[in-house]
C-alpha cells in the first residue's frame, strides 16, 4: 500500500493502538500528526516515526477548537489532510447504580462528541481540497454487543457506528469514505478487563506469545495486528469502502452487521397489549437477540 504524499491526522496516537496506527501509516509513505494529552508521550512517539513526516500537537480532544488545532496543524505543517483517524478514547467503567454524571460525562465527550468534532472539522478541509479523503473511527464490540460495566463507553461507541453511516451518505459525493474500525487488542484499556489482564500482562512484561486461544478464537491480538486494516482502509484499494464497522484483531478480520428488522408480524387494526402477549412467543418474540460481549473463559 503507499501512501506516499497522504497526511493523516491520528487522535490518541502517543502510544497503543494510536502509535501503531500512526507507524503503520508512516510505513506506507503518509505524513502524520501525533496527538496525545501528554508532551513527554507525543514527543517520544514522533521520535519512533520518519524524521520530518510526524509532528506531536498537545490537546484533549473534545471540543471544537482541539479539533481545529489538529486539523490547522496538518496543514500548516504538510500542506493538507487527507485522513482523519480518530482513536483517542478513556474509561470510566461503573454499574449503572454507581456511575456519576462525571464519569458518564467524561467518556462521552472524549469518544463521541471528540470524533463528532474531528470528524466535522476533518470533513470541512476535505471538502475544500475537493480532492476526497479517508474518515476512519473507532468502534468497539461493546458499543455493538453492550458491556457490563460500561454504559457511558458501550453508548458513546453505539453512537460513532452510527455516525459513520450517516456520515458515508453524507460525504459520499465529496468521495469521502468513513469507517469504523473495531479493534481488540492487548493495550492499557483491555489490561482492566479481567478475562484478558493476565494475557496482556504476560506479553508486556514477559514477551509471552498470545496464545492461539485468543489470536483466533477470539480475535484478540496486539496493537499492530491492527494497524494493517487502517492502512488498507487509507488506500486506493478501498475507496468503494465505506459506512463499515470492521473487526480486527489477533488472526481474525471481521465484518459486523447493521441493526436491522429481522422478524415482524401484522394484525388488522393494530396491535393491543393483549395481542401482543399473545403473539410474542410464536412470531417476533419467537428468537430473540443475544446481548453482551462473551469472554474467553
Amino acid at each position: 500500500m503507499d501512501l506516499t504524499g497522504k497526511v493523516a491526522v491520528v487522535t490518541g496516537s502517543g502510544q497503543g493502538l494510536g502509535l501503531a496506527y500512526a507507524r503503520a501509516l508512516t510505513a506506507a509513505g503518509a505524513s502524520v500528526v501525533i496527538n496525545d494529552i501528554d508532551a513527554d508521550v507525543a514527543k517520544r512517539a514522533v521520535a519512533e516515526l520518519p524524521a520530518g513526516r510526524a509532528v506531536a500537537e498537545v490537546v484533549a480532544v473534545g471540543d471544537a477548537d482541539a479539533a481545529q488545532r489538529l486539523v490547522d496543524r496538518a496543514v500548516s505543517e504538510f500542506g493538507r489532510l487527507d485522513i482523519m483517524c480518530t482513536n483517542a478514547g478513556i474509561l470510566r467503567d461503573r454499574v449503572l447504580w454507581k456511575m456519576s454524571d462525571e464519569e458518564f460525562d467524561a467518556v462521552v465527550r472524549v469518544h463521541l462528541r471528540g470524533t463528532f468534532t474531528c470528524v466535522r472539522a476533518a470533513a470541512q478541509r476535505m471538502r475544500e481540497q475537493n480532492e476526497g479523503g479517508t474518515v476512519i473511527v473507532a468502534g468497539s464490540p461493546a458499543g455493538q454487543r453492550g458491556n457490563f460495566g460500561q454504559t457511558n463507553y458501550a453508548a458513546a461507541k453505539a453512537g460513532i457506528a452510527a455516525m459513520v453511516r450517516t456520515w458515508a451518505m453524507e460525504l459520499a459525493k465529496a468521495q469521502i469514505t468513513v469507517n469504523a474500525v473495531v479493534p481488540n487488542a492487548a493495550t492499557a484499556m483491555t489490561r482492566t478487563i479481567p478475562a484478558f489482564a493476565p494475557y496482556v500482562e504476560a506479553w508486556e512484561e514477559r514477551g509471552e506469545p498470545l496464545p492461539d486461544a485468543l489470536r483466533k478464537g477470539e480475535g484478540f491480538g496486539t496493537a499492530d495486528d491492527c494497524a494493517g486494516l487502517v492502512v488498507f482502509l487509507a488506500s486506493a484499494a478501498a475507496r468503494q469502502v465505506t459506512g463499515q464497522c470492521i473487526g480486527i484483531g489477533g488472526d481474525k478480520l471481521s465484518l459486523w452487521s447493521h441493526p436491522q428488522e429481522i422478524a415482524s408480524a401484522y394484525t388488522d387494526g393494530g396491535w393491543s397489549a393483549d395481542a401482543i402477549a399473545a403473539a410474542w412467543p410464536t412470531s417476533v418474540g419467537r428468537r430473540p437477540e443475544t446481548y453482551g460481549i462473551v469472554m474467553p473463559s
